[in-house]
């Protein structure tokens, strides 16, 4: 009999095995893809932001939808723990801006190539194109898995740690809700997070432009929900980057709810009303009437200026203290309707997932099955970009095979 199957080879899988392993415990990783890792392979563009550095104080507000459930976890196995772990199995990292933690060679593929030689230095049985297709319980316990060639493993524990719906083509098509929905339990509404949304007639002439030092505010129906500074994309699916995708989390939800939801940039988010005019009267006085187009090449970047205009409905010179006041109140709301979002095909991650009502958070075990854990983006909890829900992934899988070695013990004293 096996000590511990581990359901599932991304990274919350990996790590749970290998500190499973590390206590002693024969553990068996099943994976239905062809190799392991395959979404931690492309995250963070192909460099994997593997962890942030914030304290708990600050980490703990980019965690969604209750905080507080991970802060055992995160304890349990902190981000300081997370670099610690990866270096000491032969991966260097590097602190970057916004205290986002990379592979100091910036390449996913050697996070997942470290983790993969622990597995194998502590013989963890790998299984590859090997999908879990049945789970057997009885009184509340797991007996054994059933895989795809009707292989039966039985087993002390189980760790489920499926991953979501993001990215499909890496493996994450959402098996860990079907197989916790039939063990009874809850799957709380899964949805498309860190995902580009869509404005209305968007101009694709901005595709490939990056607006760095603005402000966006996220507007459901008719009441500014969410304000956020920083850098956004516009790409071929809409408005992304950091406080796009920032903002993405509750734009999608206003929408699958039936919210009306609107976007409003400010380009000046430094300057007020007035302290705008006061520069342009200033300039004016230097220059004279000027074309507004002419004029915004002083102020915007040349990609963004015929989209600007046209938002806008500005006249075609500065002239005077009235088109100056319509210019600033123009910088200040750039409104953008959202009609559409990009779905799981590439949303950075799912939000959603099993309730954690029904996970003790203290040891990521199910309350309703007594030898199975949950680890990772198949519970209802995720984190803004910045290598929050990776963090996720490993604290809540290292305690989750903590947690698990523990009753496996216990069991075998009983």
């Amino acid at each position: 009999m096996i000590d511990l199957v581990v359901i599932g080879g991304g990274a919350s899988g990996m790590v749970a095995s290998i500190v499973a392993a590390r206590t002693g415990l024969k553990v068996v990783l099943i994976e239905k893809m062809e190799k392991l890792g395959r979404k931690l392979r492309i995250t963070g563009k192909g460099r994997c932001n593997i962890t942030n550095t914030k304290e708990w104080s600050q980490f703990s507000q980019h965690i969604y939808p209750n905080t507080n459930f991970l802060r055992s976890a995160f304890y349990s196995f902190s981000n300081n723990d997370v670099i610690e772990f990866f270096n000491e199995i032969g991966l260097e990292t590097v602190i970057e801006r916004g205290d986002r933690v990379f592979p100091k060679s910036g390449l996913a593929k050697d996070v997942v190539d470290a983790l993969e030689r622990e597995l194998r230095r502590l013989d963890v049985e790998i299984l590859l194109n090997s999908q879990v297709t049945n789970v057997f319980d009885q009184n509340s316990i797991i007996s054994s898995v059933e895989l795809n060639d009707s292989q039966l493993i039985k087993c002390k524990s189980v760790i489920l740690c499926t991953g979501g719906l993001s990215y499909p083509l890496t493996g994450s098509t959402g098996d860990g809700y079907v197989m916790a929905s039939k063990l009874g339990h809850k799957i709380e509404r899964c949805f498309p997070s860190l995902t580009a949304l869509m404005p209305s007639a968007y101009d694709r002439s901005l595709e490939g432009l990056t607006l760095k030092n603005v402000s966006i505010s996220l507007i459901v129906d008719k009441d500014i929900v969410q304000t956020e500074f920083g850098d956004i994309d516009f790409t071929n699916n809409g408005i992304e980057g950091p406080i796009g995708f920032k903002i993405s989390r509750k734009a999608v939800k206003a929408m699958i709810n039936g919210g009306k939801v609107s976007l409003i940039l400010d380009l000046k988010p430094s300057l007020s009303n007035d302290q705008l005019i006061n520069r342009f009267e200033r300039d004016l006085q230097k220059m004279g009437s000027i074309s507004t187009i002419d004029y915004l090449k002083k102020v915007l970047p040349s990609q963004f200026i015929a989209s600007f205009v046209k938002i806008s409905s500005l006249p075609d010179k500065i002239s005077n203290r009235g088109c100056m006041e319509r210019l600033a109140q123009a910088l200040k709301n750039v409104k953008f309707d959202v009609v559409s979002y990009t779905s799981y095909q590439r949303a950075v991650v799912t939000a959603g997932g099993i309730s954690l009502s029904e996970i003790v958070p203290k040891t990521m075990q199910s309350k309703l099955i007594n030898n199975l854990f949950f680890a990772g983006e198949v519970i209802d909890l995720d984190g803004d970009t910045g290598g929050y829900n990776l963090q996720i992934a490993f604290s809540t899988a290292a305690l989750a095979a903590k947690s698990a070695s523990y009753f496996i013990s216990k069991q075998n004293k009983g």
